[in-house]
């Protein structure tokens, strides 16, 4: 009996370790404690959706709050989509994980938005500080899967327009071949419908694959001139799903 107990224990215990090791935090839904006003900001984004009137919704991370940036997209913003009444709801760091627990807690509830621009994935892309992977890029696919399932799920009514994760870094930054291989597959999210797959990363690229700092100043955040060129990217796109 004792033996029986200590086997099933035993056996317990490694299907709960490899469990542990197959989850894919990518798709677990978890706020943030950094940075510090991570949770005022979702808050402030409930606070803005139960208001309504928003007809296009940019949701993602710091690249997407970059648009109403100073040095970011703010100019571009003001001409082509406040008067389309839209709204960012983009939180620097996040990842699908987060965006996940977003969008759960509150951030689409009294919304109905014509369309909604998703760009999520690259703070899950690379490795942390200690040289662990974030996550795998099937890991990846996965977690913005789960969003863009989750939209149709909240929002039925909605149209996505799914972006590529943007280029980042050096041309030899090893991301930039993980970034490929996410969207490629990510791509195939595009169902002709309701979603539609947008990469547009070659128009931030010079013609020998490089970043210009001077549409990217760190290389991963665009500036004025690069959000005009993502503006200019999807104006048609926007157009024809608007109608």
């Amino acid at each position: 009996m004792k033996r029986r107990l200590f086997t099933f224990a035993f056996s317990l215990s490694l299907f709960l370790a490899v469990t542990a090791l197959a989850e894919n935090t990518a798709v677990i839904p978890v706020p943030r404690t950094f940075p510090t006003n991570w949770m005022s900001s979702h808050e402030a984004f409930v606070k803005q959706a139960k208001q309504g009137g928003i007809d296009l919704l940019f949701l993602g991370d710091s690249i997407t709050a970059g648009w109403l940036w100073d040095k970011g997209g703010l100019n571009v913003w003001n001409k082509y989509y406040a008067p389309r009444h839209a709204a960012e709801f983009g939180i620097g760091y996040d990842r699908t994980q987060n965006v996940l627990w977003r969008i759960e807690h509150g951030e689409l509830d009294g919304i109905k938005p014509k369309i909604v621009m998703l760009l999520i994935g690259t703070n899950n892309a690379g490795n942390e500080d200690n040289g662990k992977p974030r996550n795998s890029t099937p890991e990846i696919v996965e977690g913005v899967t789960t969003i863009v399932r989750e939209l149709r799920t909240r929002l039925p009514e909605s149209k996505i327009l799914l972006f590529g994760i943007f280029p980042r870094g050096e041309t030899n930054d090893p991301v930039r071949e993980q970034v490929k291989a996410i969207n490629a597959q990510l791509a195939k999210l595009d169902d002709g419908k309701t979603v539609k797959f947008m990469d547009i990363g070659s128009k931030f690229l010079g013609p020998d694959g490089t970043l210009s700092r001077d549409i990217m100043p760190d290389l991963l955040h665009p500036n004025e001139k690069g959000y005009q060129i993502w503006a200019d990217a999807m104006e048609g796109p926007l157009n024809q799903m608007l109608k």
